[in-house]
């Protein structure tokens, strides 16, 4: 059989015990005779999946009882709209703009209030994350949206800012599950599934109960949360085989001994990258080290043409998709929870040979 490791910024990897584990289950889900691609979401097996992944979620992330879990399709993009048409009462938001998928959220809520920029990176490229605080954020405001990670910059929030009686509303799709996190300091989390959750169609939704049930009268009962926290994620057919793998993955991420042991490892594979990159003179980071990402590292070769070349024998080697978004240019190495710190070292010894061959 042949892995390579799959540096891309989704769908990304996913880790081959949970790959193996379905492979399995395929054909005959517990003893069914059926896939659980078959199952009926009404079905005594499905609840009990659904029900597993939602409890596994609450254990591994310590989410505190007065939050809903939600299993939605859409990615994030459709959160985009679904935060504002649920919350925004008195028709005004905070966000903070650090990167490509934080305009992409305020163009949507424009449409549905007064959105305001409170901080912004976008003047230097959108190179750190600007610092926040409560005297910046207004106390009508009805969130504050940030994005924590930011996978094609390559930012990160480092600290996750204080907003007050304001509820903080985040797109956590690059970095859900990769470090330690307070719940309770947030209205909604958001994710889209294919970076540390599972396949691509899946959309995971984290949100305090207090700020279900106030939607717009606008907002389609489709992307109303109350539509979702009534049925328990089962108001239409939900993607059932997405919810089956996160589930997978959830308990790969506790028998690994939980969040705490994944962020360990993670703050490690960065640590390799990054330190390589800050000692070659041929290598270069586009990010301010106080707002790197862990998940997403792109680097350029400053005054060669030469990422073409790099991204085809990378590939050579087994190294995937490390072409740098096309806004950006350069290179991208997503390392997300299911790359092993050997994909990383192969990365690192791949980046001294070109290095060597090229300068």
């Amino acid at each position: 059989m042949k892995r390579v490791y799959n540096f891309s910024a989704g769908p990304s990897m996913l880790p081959l015990a949970v790959l193996e584990k379905a492979q399995a289950e395929l054909p005959d889900y517990r003893n069914s005779g059926m896939s659980v691609m078959e199952l009926s979401h009404r079905s005594g097996l499905f609840t009990e999946i659904i029900e597993e992944a939602e409890q596994l979620l609450r254990e591994i992330m310590n989410i505190p009882e007065n939050y809903k879990v939600l299993f939605v399709q859409g990615g994030a993009s459709q959160q985009f709209a679904m935060v504002p048409l649920n919350i925004m009462k008195n028709g005004k938001a905070d966000y903070v703009n650090t990167g490509s998928w934080s305009k992409k959220a305020m163009k949507e809520a424009k449409k549905y209030g007064q959105v305001n920029v409170i901080a912004s990176s976008e003047d230097e490229n959108f190179t750190f994350i600007p610092k926040i605080d409560q005297s910046m954020i207004d106390k009508e405001a009805d969130y504050v949206h940030i994005t924590t990670n930011n996978t094609i910059e390559g930012t990160s929030f480092r600290e996750i800012p204080d907003t007050g009686s304001v509820p903080l509303v985040a797109d956590m799709s690059s970095n859900i599950l990769s470090e330690d996190i307070d719940v309770s300091k947030f209205g909604i989390i958001y994710a889209g599934a294919q970076k540390n959750i599972g396949p691509a169609g899946l959309t995971v939704v984290i949100i305090r109960e207090d700020l279900i049930g106030n939607a717009k009268d606008i907002c389609p009962t489709m992307l109303d949360y109350k539509t979702h926290s009534d049925s328990g994620s089962l108001y239409n057919t939900p993607p059932t085989y997405g919810i089956y793998m996160a589930k997978l993955v959830f308990e790969w991420i506790k028998e690994l001994g939980g969040i705490k042991a994944i962020q360990k490892q993670n703050e490690e594979k960065a640590a390799l990258l990054y330190d390589f990159i800050d000692q070659s003179d041929f290598y270069s980071s586009p990010v301010r080290e106080d707002s790197r990402s862990i998940m997403n590292i792109p680097f350029t070769i400053p005054g060669y043409d030469l990422d073409a070349q790099f991204v085809k024998e990378a590939k050579e080697k087994g190294l995937e998709t490390l072409k740098g978004h096309r806004s950006v240019g350069g290179m991208r190495a997503s390392i997300y929870n299911a790359m092993p710190v050997d994909g990383v070292k192969a990365l690192v010894q791949f980046m001294k040979e070109f290095e060597e061959s090229n300068k």
